[in-house]
């Protein structure tokens, strides 16, 4: 809350399941001793679950960058740069309510 950051740990595995997450979180939680507030991740399966039997009180938010390829998935690659230009405003935008009014106006 006060900008400061700590290297709690390094963590090092051959793949990314939720199991190897789950005991990395278990490890941040004994040495942090705190509740984490926000969590930004990709789209791995079990994920979620695993950070909220941890940290029950946590918001989870999906990283904009998986957002945007999760999206770009059901774009022909012939529109995939117009359509990147207008996803741009949309992402950028603080708020679901201020990205939903420029989806609006885009969509005309």
């Amino acid at each position: 809350m006060g900008g400061r950051k700590d290297l709690i740990g390094l963590y090092s595995s051959e793949n990314e399941r939720a199991k190897f997450w789950l005991s990395v979180l278990t490890d941040l939680k004994q040495h942090s001793g705190e509740d984490l507030l926000i969590a930004c991740i990709d789209g791995l399966k079990g994920f979620p679950e695993a950070i909220e039997t941890i940290f029950p009180k946590i918001k989870i938010q999906l990283c904009i960058v998986h957002q945007i390829r999760t999206s770009m998935r059901y774009v022909t690659e012939k529109d995939k740069k117009v359509v990147m230009e207008d996803l741009k405003p949309i992402y950028k935008t603080v708020n679901e309510e201020m990205g939903y009014e420029v989806f609006r106006r885009k969509m005309g």
